[in-house]
Formats: C-alpha cells, sequence, structure tokens
C-alpha cells in the first residue's frame, strides 16, 4: 500500500517477482483494494494478508507504527516476526518501516541504529553508501557501527574478504569536515576490524576507491539522490542524442550504449537492506515501479538465502559492537 504507484506498480512487481523470479509473495494492505489491483492486473492470484490502515508518506513513522497496530507496514512487519514471510519489502514510508522492523524483531546485538545501505550506480558496482536515509542525525559512535555494518554486508554480498572502508567527507584530508567528521575519522582509524582507507569526497563516490561509504543519513540520502540524478540525466541525453543518428550509425554502438543504460537504471538495482535488524527489510524507492520492485522483491529473496542477518551478526562477533 506504500509508495507513489501503489497499489498496482507493487501488485505488478509482486506478480513479476512470482513468474519470473519463483518468489512466493504475500501481499499486505486492504484486501478489497489488492483484490481489485490483481483483477485489474489480469495475471492471477497471489495471497493476501489483510490490514486496514496505511501509514502515509508524509506522517512521522515511528508515531504511526506505535499507535495504529492495523498498518500494512506493522503487520507486515509481524508476519515476518511470526514466521509467516522470511523478509519485508516496502516502498512506503521509510521511518515507518524501520520503526515496524526495529519494534517488532529488535535489532542486532551491539547495533544501537540500524542503517539503510545502497548499492550505488552502476548496477554492477560494489560500493555500498549508508547510511542513505534511516538517520538524520547521528554521532560518531553511530558511524563506526554502520562502519561494521557496511564491512559484513559487503563481505557477504560482493564477497570482499576486507572491505575498504571510507568517510564521506569535504576533503580528503584528516582535518577537513565538521566535527561528527573529525571525531568519526578518530574511532574508524582506530577499530580494527575495519579496514579504513581514509576520508572520501563526493567525487570519489564512483571512483571505485572504497567499497564501502560511510556517513549520516542525512548527507548520505542527499548524495544518493545526486548520484541517481546524475545517472538518469545521463540516460535521458543519450537516449536524446541516439534519435539524431542514422540506423546505419546507431547499429554499431546500440548494444554498448543499452548496456550502458541498464547499468546506470537504480530500478536494476533493487531496494536497499535495513542493516542491524534482527530480519530481512528491504527498502525500495517511493518511485518505485514494477521493475523496481521486482528487483527489490530479489534482493530480499537472496538476503535471505545467504542468511545476511545470522551471519552479519556472527561477523560482527555480536557483543563488541559496543557504543550507545
Amino acid at each position: 500500500m506504500g509508495g507513489d504507484n501503489a497499489p498496482d506498480a507493487i501488485v505488478a512487481g509482486a506478480l513479476d517477482a512470482r513468474d519470473e523470479l519463483g518468489a512466493h509473495v504475500l501481499l499486505v494492505g486492504d484486501e478489497g483494494v489488492l483484490a481489485e489491483a490483481l483483477d485489474s492486473a489480469g495475471r492471477g492470484r497471489v495471497d493476501i494478508l489483510h490490514a486496514p490502515d496505511t501509514v502515509a508518506m508524509d506522517e512521522e513513522g515511528a508515531y504511526a507504527v506505535k499507535n495504529r497496530e492495523g498498518a500494512s507496514i506493522v503487520v507486515a512487519a509481524e508476519a515476518v516476526r511470526d514466521g509467516r514471510a522470511h523478509a519485508m519489502v516496502s516502498a512506503g514510508n521509510t521511518g515507518a518501516a524501520m520503526a515496524a522492523a526495529f519494534f517488532s524483531w529488535g535489532r542486532i546485538k551491539g547495533i544501537k541504529r540500524p542503517a539503510v545501505a545502497v548499492v550505488l550506480p552502476p548496477a554492477e558496482s560494489s560500493t555500498l553508501l549508508l547510511d542513505a536515509g534511516a538517520n538524520s542525525d547521528c554521532r560518531p559512535e553511530h558511524l563506526r557501527q554502520f562502519a561494521l555494518l557496511g564491512s559484513a554486508y559487503a563481505s557477504l554480498r560482493f564477497n570482499l574478504v576486507s572491505p575498504r572502508v571510507g568517510l564521506l567527507n569535504n576533503g580528503a584530508e584528516q582535518s577537513k569536515g565538521n566535527e561528527l567528521a573529525r571525531e568519526s575519522f578518530r574511532l574508524l582509524a582506530s577499530e580494527a576490524r575495519i579496514n579504513f582507507v581514509g576520508n572520501l569526497e563526493g567525487r570519489d563516490l564512483a571512483g571505485g576507491l572504497a567499497d564501502v561509504v560511510v556517513t549520516d543519513g542525512f548527507t548520505g540520502n542527499i548524495a544518493l539522490k545526486v548520484v541517481e540524478g546524475v545517472a538518469s540525466m545521463i540516460t535521458r541525453r543519450l537516449l536524446e542524442n541516439l534519435g539524431s543518428l542514422r540506423e546505419e550509425e546507431l547499429q554499431p554502438v546500440l548494444p554498448a550504449l543499452l548496456s550502458l543504460r541498464q547499468e546506470l537504471d537504480h530500478r536494476a538495482i533493487g531496494g536497499a537492506p535495513l542493516l542491524g535488524v534482527r530480519g530481512v527489510c528491504i527498502i525500495a524507492h517511493g518511485s518505485s515501479d514494477a521493475v523496481a520492485v521486482k528487483n527489490s522483491i530479489r534482493v530480499a529473496m537472496e538476503a535471505v538465502e545467504a542468511g545476511v542477518v545470522e551471519k552479519t551478526a556472527a561477523l560482527l562477533d555480536a557483543g563488541k559492537g559496543g557504543g550507545g
């Protein structure tokens, strides 16, 4: 029920995941509305778990979750908690998804704040950015924990032995940045479990200089949207310029250009995992269409099959995450 294109895009993406990925999808929301959307799609049925209420995109997520037990995001999180589902995917209110997962599942020992971890375009990249929007106000200790979470996830997802961790800053020198950045630098440099490579500037995000880039959720979300906006602009300009070419000029370069377009399409990457909670929660774009929803479900399936939550807890050596 969440997202700019709900429920039709969510239903279409769920059906695509069922048909193309073999996913067993449980749609959570108003049963009447979802049944009507399924009928309109005309591609058969999937299971529906009725939830009479919805948290709007502009509501304060944690407050809504605490006070509206019939909200679809709450019912979805409880379905995972109770073993009715293995993972939760949401394109709705990010704060509500984070709060529902946190309250229903709890957090990994030693982690105080969950973080949204996004794979940056291009799609074949192994650069992970976190936090991408879960925590606008952070302390240095939180960024240290984000680095531990990101390192563990990157090692599992990308099969890396010792992921390189960078700190997003406005300069490469250790003395650069605000108080949060300078103190975070000190903590990251002193953490033996982190392969810290120092500060990274915004232009370094696409440079392959680090496997994990950490920052607070306010800065991270802005950086993510800038990267995605530039990628969309490049794609748009490519398509515009292709229209001016003759067919014989177009044919030799078309495969490479189409491949580049696919790599820069954030919908192909899928949603972002919420790391630090004791369950698989995938945060999809609020603007997700059916392609993005299908790929978000794919990311959820991969995380469950890989045992990401359990292995992350083990890699963090539970109890040594520390901090408040």
